[in-house]
């Protein structure tokens, strides 16, 4: 998030010269970009004129999510019932601005903005599905995560977040048959053409249970022989509520969660929601929690770049490279094993720093796996980059451009396979990124082998920050020393009342982060993890909005798949580097 505030101001003072009392506010925050409240007849005309008239645009939707105000003590003006809320970044100026519009309580309307960033498309059925948002102009409101026949939407304050909340669920015959029809994928429906020079397409069910979907997704494929003609992704087998979980988890009990949202990411999931909880309590994490931090996060973008990369190679027809992979990884999870107790779910990040401190031997680990990793790269290198018949396969398909990459609000790797070299860590360091020497590979085609070769170049440059880390870690403590982050000393607690009782209230209740709202945005290892929360000086979170990479990045299937095989389509699947907990949270 940019910290230069003029431009910024600037930027505010040209949208109230362009648009006059369509900007309603300008809402302060701890956030390093403004916050701006628009009329909602001028969202459509806001959007574009940010989009394609302001100089260095801001060409990258990055999220647009709902928040129900009906509970909220802290409620800034103008917001009524739901408020929905726009996230759009400027690459040329390395800046953030973020749109607010008021919306109804019981019949919450706003126009759809899906003519101006196409990346809206999913994010608004989301906020319908979620949330009851109707946006004008839309042809479908179909939803997105939660079956067909949901009743209700599921993150409004007044909807129920256990199933013990609920009467015990009977399904008969007749409800099952029911809830199948309701959730059949008709393309005819979506406008979806069934016959092509006269014959009629083969309509394909690809997954949800099938190995190279990666995952619980299910595409539904119209096939002209083995030629794509239209692609219907269909997600949401792997929702479980994420964001719906954090408003009754303490800020301390939510960490576990993250794990899951990207769960082979590990820690990686931790560092957003605890840089936004960070800036909420105004806490500054010591230099050696900020290290230990990095150093996790790079041994986990090697771990899920091993595993990308052979399985990549699987997905091609070459089946070697997994399994001398997963030896790596196995060394690499033998060393966060060590270090953290744990090896896929580790929750080892704390409000403020680490949970312990490094355990004795840890350097000699790790510097065993910076010597291992190298030579075995190489050989990589000629198994598979070099491999005719991976080139054959993978160069000049699924190819991209920048531009239609921010289009579709695609980040990581991804991105850089375009030559586009954003990448969080380098723009807007964090966690003291700014002080490792390390270089953001990029790609010049923006297919599917540039793809692969840049995650690849990435697995060096993370070895790069990992032996920065072992050479130069700072002494110090692990966490912070502040009221928030750990309970007063145990030995002043049991003589001073006045140590007692916040003693007390912290380990029965949870921590109390005052109201405001904040935000944490990391580089993962598939891109732009942005965690926005909203804190009504409670104990838990009122608002946690999760943005994930993968689910920007599948939704532009049904654009980029026409005119591929099926074998292709199998390839590009893989090339994405998703995974479902990541797409459907």
């Amino acid at each position: 998030m940019s910290l230069d505030a003029a431009p910024q101001s600037s930027l505010v003072e040209t949208l109230k010269a362009r648009f006059g009392p369509a900007i309603l506010a300008e809402q302060a925050t701890g956030e390093a970009f403004p916050v701006v409240w628009i009329a909602p007849e001028a969202s459509p005309a806001i959007h574009r004129f940010l989009k394609e008239e302001v100089p260095q645009p801001f060409t990258l939707l990055a999220d647009l999510w709902a928040v129900d105000e009906t509970r909220r003590s802290h409620r800034p003006a103008p917001a009524r019932g739901v408020t929905l809320q726009s996230h759009l970044i400027s690459l040329d100026r390395n800046a953030d601005i973020r749109l607010k519009v008021a919306c109804d309580e019981t019949m919450p309307r706003a126009p759809s903005i899906a003519p101006v960033y196409l990346a809206a498309d999913w994010y608004e059925r989301e906020a319908f599905d979620m949330f009851g948002v109707q946006f004008d102009g839309r042809a479908s409101h179909r939803r997105i995560l939660m079956p067909q026949d949901w009743p209700g939407h599921p993150l409004r304050k007044d909807h129920y977040a256990r199933a013990t909340e609920q009467p015990p669920f009977r399904m008969t015959e007749q409800s099952f048959s029911a809830a199948e029809e309701a959730n059949r994928i008709d393309p005819e429906a979506l406008g979806l053409p069934l016959l092509k020079d006269g014959e009629e397409l083969m309509v394909l069910n690809f997954g949800p249970h099938h190995p190279s979907t990666h995952g619980v997704f299910r595409i539904v494929l119209g096939l002209y022989g083995e030629e794509v003609i239209w692609a219907i992704p269909d997600i949401g087998y792997h929702h479980r509520g994420a964001e719906k979980m954090a408003e009754r988890q303490t800020w301390h009990g939510f960490i576990p969660y993250c794990d899951r949202i990207d769960y082979l990411g590990g820690v990686t999931h931790e560092l957003p929601y605890l840089m936004a909880v960070e800036r909420l309590c105004g806490i500054a994490v010591p230099p050696r929690a900020q290290v230990i931090r990095v150093m996790l996060c790079e041994f986990y973008r090697i771990m899920n770049h091993l595993l990308f990369y052979g399985t990549m190679a699987q997905d091609v027809g070459q089946m070697s490279p997994v399994f001398y992979m997963f030896t790596d990884r196995e060394r690499g999870h033998r060393v966060l094993e060590a270090i953290t107790g744990a090896r896929m779910h580790p929750a080892f990040f704390r409000i403020g720093g680490v949970a312990m401190d490094l355990p004795q031997g840890w350097d000699a680990l790790v510097r065993d796996f910076l010597d291992w990793m190298p030579p075995r790269l190489d050989d990589y290198r000629r198994m598979v980059l070099n491999s005719d018949l991976f080139r054959i396969r993978t160069v000049g398909i699924g190819a991209y451009d920048t531009a239609t990459a921010l289009n579709w609000g695609t980040t990581g790797p991804g991105l850089r396979a375009t030559g586009c070299g954003w990448d969080w860590r380098k723009a807007r360091p964090y966690s003291g990124y700014d002080g490792f020497d390390f270089d953001v590979p990029t790609g010049t085609r923006g297919d599917i082998y540039d793809r692969t070769v840049v995650r690849e170049q990435e697995i060096r440059q993370s070895l790069r920050i990992i032996r920065q880390c072992l050479d130069h870690m700072p002494g110090g403590p692990v966490k912070a020393d502040h009221p928030l982050t750990t309970p007063p000393d145990r030995n002043a607690m049991l003589h001073d009342i006045d140590t007692l009782i916040p003693h007390f209230l912290a380990t029965s209740f949870g921590t109390v982060v005052p109201a405001g709202e904040a935000t944490g945005q990391v580089e993962t290892h598939r891109g732009l993890a942005q965690y926005s929360l909203i804190s009504d000086c409670g104990t838990s979170s009122y608002r946690t909005r999760i943005r994930t990479p993968s689910f920007a990045h599948l939704q532009m299937l049904p654009h980029i798949l026409p005119g591929m095989t099926v074998a292709d389509v199998v390839a590009h699947i893989a090339s994405i580097d998703f995974v479902m907990s990541d797409v459907d949270r």
